[in-house]
């Protein structure tokens, strides 16, 4: 029976009909879809432009951590939403053949107001706002957020001129009002109009049945349009416009930043022939910071900005892009760790049991001896990630569990025989070696490796922390005094921090990526 696709989306009306264009088209290909509607932060918050959110990613995050967590096999966004540099296993699968690349101008009764010297114009979006007030710099601009429908009736309640939309926003659920013109002279988000989806790296059958989906000469200009965005180092946070197409087989492309007043404005035009139009976006984000973006993009990208977030674990790249703007946060590894050089004498013979609970361990292990060398019988471990890490370059792991209490509990019933071998650190929990011995079980502890504090005091500003091991906490509370909200990533790290903060929390699954979208459900 071949395989379900899961297809995550967000629930809004747009979103959903988007998401059944790709289920429909994976259908007529002869694959089985369902759909996963999930509520995304962009949708849950309706009370702050888009832009001081940082709309770049605000509609993409909830999806992308879903997919890390194989909760959905693929995902349907709008392409403009996408950040530029996807997390971390997370690849581009297809982008469909692209829709309306305008904004529209949605009016009442007519469009005398162009031409007044004053008038109000909503939209939540930075680069609208900067596009109009450049064109109509005495008009008034006012934030419109929600879903299509709500901004449409919004428009009709408030005194205002007009409102700006996607036009391929309002095309596609059929709602374009007679009331409408296209901007063909407001250059459009990044990949505008076009719909894309996305899929796990390693996920082989999800990208190779998308990959039928794919158009290509829409995916070759919003590939450019968003390099551009990335050149340019923007986000929604920046008014950035930029628009591709092809013609007589030739890229023509266009593109714009500008204060966020609209006050100020960098044009970029290029044409290429197609097949050597892989320098464009290059030259183009080169041609504008020459002239002026980058002290632009400075002033919008540092305003006064302090951290209330502190992570006692560094982040990747791609970790630090799960955050939304209302989230700044800070990293560093307060724990640092040193392998031992574990005597051979350990290893002479086959252990029957060996226990494992962290990655550290297995990082030990394997600098020491080959994979030949390392005969055990039954491996026992914490944690997922723990576990797939031993059978990559150990061997198969017997049994798995949450946390250290768990694992010798479940010892206790069904272990072989009455003795265990626990490579573990210097500094290590009670839990395991205590229950064993208790039921009388003989812990040979090996110290794989030593765990010490590198902790410094973090800012005032910080109002909460994320912390990933009981020793992180540990060794945050030496230096640090306040009491910050406690992320844990699991119970073991919850109950260290329970003994020294009255607000800890945990995420749902054991994993970096869960711990930030419990930060990012507090700050929304």
């Amino acid at each position: 029976m071949s395989k379900t696709l899961r297809i995550g989306t967000r629930d809004s009306e747009l979103a959903l009909w988007q998401a059944n264009i790709v289920k429909k088209l994976l259908e007529d290909a002869g694959h089985k879809t369902e759909l996963v509607p999930v509520k995304s932060t962009g949708d849950l918050v309706l009370d702050k432009p888009l832009y001081e959110l940082g709309i770049t990613g605000i509609f993409t995050r909830t999806l992308d951590i879903a997919m890390l967590n194989h909760d959905i096999d693929i995902a349907v966004h709008s392409l403009k939403d996408v950040p530029t540099v996807l997390p971390k296993g997370i690849v581009q699968a297809a982008v469909l053949k692209r829709g309306n690349v305008n904004d529209t101008l949605v009016f009442k009764d007519n469009e005398e107001f162009l031409g007044a010297k004053h008038a109000v114009i909503a939209t939540g979006s930075l680069r609208r706002r900067a596009q109009w007030l450049n064109r109509f710099p005495t008009h008034t601009i006012t934030d419109l957020r929600g879903n299509v429908n709500s901004r449409l009736q919004k428009l009709q309640d408030n005194v205002w001129n007009g409102a700006i939309f996607a036009a391929a926003g309002i095309g596609r659920i059929g709602i374009r009002p007679e009331e409408a013109i296209n901007l063909d002279w407001m250059i459009p988000a990044p990949a505008q109009g076009a719909i894309m989806i996305t899929a796990l790296e390693d996920d082989d059958f999800a990208k190779e049945a998308c990959a039928a989906l794919n158009h290509e000469e829409t995916e070759i200009c919003t590939t450019i349009e968003r390099e551009f965005l990335n050149k340019l180092e923007g986000g929604c946070t920046a008014p950035i416009g930029a628009l591709a197409y092809i013609k007589d087989e030739e890229v023509n492309f266009k593109g714009v930043l500008l204060s966020e007043d609209g006050s100020k404005r960098i044009d970029v035009t290029r044409v290429k022939k197609l097949g050597e139009h892989n320098d464009m976006a290059q030259y183009c984000a080169d041609f504008v910071i020459e002239r002026g973006g980058k002290r632009l993009m400075d002033k919008i990208k540092y305003s006064n900005k302090k951290t209330n977030v502190f992570s006692t674990k560094s982040f990747t790249d791609d970790q630090r892009l799960l955050f939304h703007e209302k989230v700044v946060p800070e990293s560093s590894d307060f724990i640092k760790i040193s392998l031992n050089r574990i005597h051979p004498r350990f290893l002479r013979n086959e252990i029957q049991n060996v226990v494992i609970t962290s990655k550290n361990a297995v990082e030990a292990l394997t600098a020491n001896f080959s994979a030949t060398e390392l005969q055990f019988k039954n491996i026992y471990c914490v944690g997922r990630r723990t576990k797939r890490l031993v059978e990559n370059k150990i061997g198969k792991v017997a049994h798995t569990e949450k946390n250290a209490q768990k694992l010798a509990e479940y010892l206790v019933e069904f272990i072989e025989g009455t003795e265990v071998t626990y490579f573990c650190s210097d500094i290590r929990l009670d839990a395991l070696p205590t229950v064993l011995s208790e039921n009388n079980i003989k812990v040979n502890e090996v110290e794989a490796y030593q765990t010490k504090y590198d902790s410094y005091k973090v800012a005032d500003s910080v109002e909460s922390a994320m912390f990933y091991s009981p020793s992180t906490v540990e060794s945050f509370v030496k230096n640090n005094t306040i009491d910050v909200i406690a992320f844990c990533i699991g119970e073991t790290t919850a109950k260290e921090a329970k003994k020294h903060f009255k607000d800890v929390r945990i995420a749902k699954v054991p994993t970096v990526e869960s711990v930030i979208e419990l930060v990012n459900e507090h700050y929304v």
